[in-house]
């Protein structure tokens, strides 16, 4: 419909643009019709002066009053040169003409011969020869011949006249109609368009709803996986416990009656059976790396110092340990109300924690290339904050929004299930990592704690936390050779 209008403004325009010509083509009619009329009065004009100065000549007898008469052939022979240009177009009018030329120059003629008479016999020839003589008659044919072409040509402008205005009159309707018909394009264009637009909007509407129902949808399904990977982290961890508890307890206790038969029987058959005495000796210490491998997996599973001596001793040993298997130096500073807010807050507190440290040194030992690590746990006015620091070769941005990094998606899940953030960025210096983990605690908690000195805290990696002497400030360095075999 666009096109179709368009089509119609163009040919309106071609009609009028034929229209404006027309009317200028009528116009020029009209003009050279005017200088038709004035040019064959002006003629006529002429030739009545000539005759005029020629009678003022006879009576006065100067020849000064020759002028006219004498300026006339030149003056005439131009005006019908003219006339001739004007009414080339018209062979009726150029007949006229023709015959209006012949009475001139005869009328022309006429008044040289009466001077000429004039100036050889006087006034009296001439007087007798206007007895006999019709000047009259030729001037009336002279007018009226003028007369004719003039309303000729008044009669071929009132025709052409007449035949503009009625081709202008339908030119006129056939564009009146042919703006109407634009018109009606564009008002059937426009309810398109608005229709168009009205569908759109109403599209975008149910698309913006599908979006908004999506985005519900996929905040309530990823909620519940949150909830499903903390359900699942929380029975982990019981089931850890349960089973720590029955190696240690069942199995422990069996491992330990093993021993001591095979101890006594050992004493038994050194004396008389030396060699099935170093049999057994050989089966007591394979007994023994098994006590220990069980040792192993039950603080794998759940540390026994966790339990027994309390969150800060669990990190601290662990971390003693990661010293002594990677030889990497390792600082721990830990605040002495840790354990305390440990004991009186929720009870997946102390393993949260601690299997954040757990995991975090695993990343650095396998990924890091660190040179040192670095582990603070404070509490401050918001609650307990835990960094781990190294100065490795950091974490790249694509590494943590890999679907797969189950290990930090692990500590996020433990932080957000005691309602905690976990945030990882660039450390000291902007070199390695450093793992944050923000913990608020409950009024109980912070109530039975010792409250430190409150200082407000920077974002920085290398920032010092605030607060008492630390349980642990020593440094786990890599320790010598020569004191392991001892």
């Amino acid at each position: 419909m666009c096109v179709t209008c368009a089509l119609i403004l163009i040919v309106n325009g071609l009609f009028l643009f034929h229209n404006l010509e027309a009317l200028k083509r009528a116009n020029a009619q009209v003009l050279q019709s005017s200088r038709v009329a004035e040019r064959l009065q002006y003629l006529d004009v002429l030739v009545q002066d000539a005759e005029s100065s020629m009678r003022g000549y006879f009576i006065s007898g100067n020849e000064v009053y020759l002028g006219p008469t004498r300026t006339v052939s030149a003056e005439t022979e131009a005006e019908f040169r003219q006339l001739e240009k004007l009414l080339a177009d018209n062979p009726a009018q150029l007949k006229n003409l023709s015959q209006l030329n012949v009475l001139v120059r005869r009328k022309l003629a006429m008044l040289g011969q009466t001077v000429d008479v004039y100036n050889h016999g006087g006034l009296d020839e001439i007087v007798n020869i206007s007895r006999y003589a019709d000047e009259r008659n030729g001037m009336d044919e002279i007018r009226l011949q003028t007369v004719i072409m003039i309303q000729e040509q008044n009669e071929t402008l009132a025709a052409r006249s007449a035949r503009f205005y009625d081709e202008y009159h339908k030119a006129l309707v056939l564009g009146m109609g042919i703006n109407g018909v634009a018109i009606l394009v564009l008002v059937m264009f426009y309810q398109l368009v608005r229709r168009s637009f009205v569908n759109q909007a109403a599209v975008e509407h149910k698309l913006q709803q599908s979006n908004e129902n999506l985005e519900e949808m996929v905040a309530q399904r990823t909620e519940q996986l949150s909830v499903l990977s903390r359900h699942l982290i929380s029975i982990s961890e019981e089931e850890k416990v349960r089973l720590s508890r029955e190696l240690h307890d069942e199995m422990g206790a069996n491992l330990t009656s093993i021993g001591m038969d095979i101890g006594a029987v050992m004493q038994q058959l050194k004396e008389t059976h030396p060699e099935l005495a170093a049999q057994l000796k050989r089966a007591r210490g394979t007994l023994v790396d098994t006590v220990e491998l069980k040792r192993r997996i039950v603080e794998n599973l759940r540390p026994s110092l966790l339990d027994n001596l309390g969150l800060c001793a669990a990190i601290d040993s662990y971390t003693e340990d990661f010293a002594r298997m990677t030889k990497l130096p390792c600082e721990t500073e830990i605040g002495p109300e840790v354990d305390a807010i440990a004991r009186e807050g929720d009870a997946s507190l102390s393993i949260a924690l601690f299997r954040i440290v757990q995991e975090s040194l695993t990343n650095i030992r396998k990924y890091a290339q660190a040179s040192r690590v670095s582990v603070t746990l404070k509490r401050t006015h918001e609650g307990l904050v835990l960094r781990i620091i190294d100065d490795g070769i950091g974490i790249a941005a694509n590494t943590l929004a890999k679907p797969m990094s189950h290990g930090i998606l692990g500590m996020r899940e433990r932080a957000l299930l005691l309602g905690g953030s976990l945030t990882i960025r660039r450390g000291r210096n902007d070199k390695g990592t450093c793992i944050e983990v923000r913990i608020p605690l409950k009024d109980a908690a912070v109530q039975a704690a010792p409250q430190p000195l409150s200082i407000p805290l920077r974002q920085r990696a290398d920032d010092h936390i605030p607060s008492s002497p630390p349980y642990s400030t020593h440094p786990h360095s890599v320790p010598d050779p020569h004191d392991l075999a001892q």
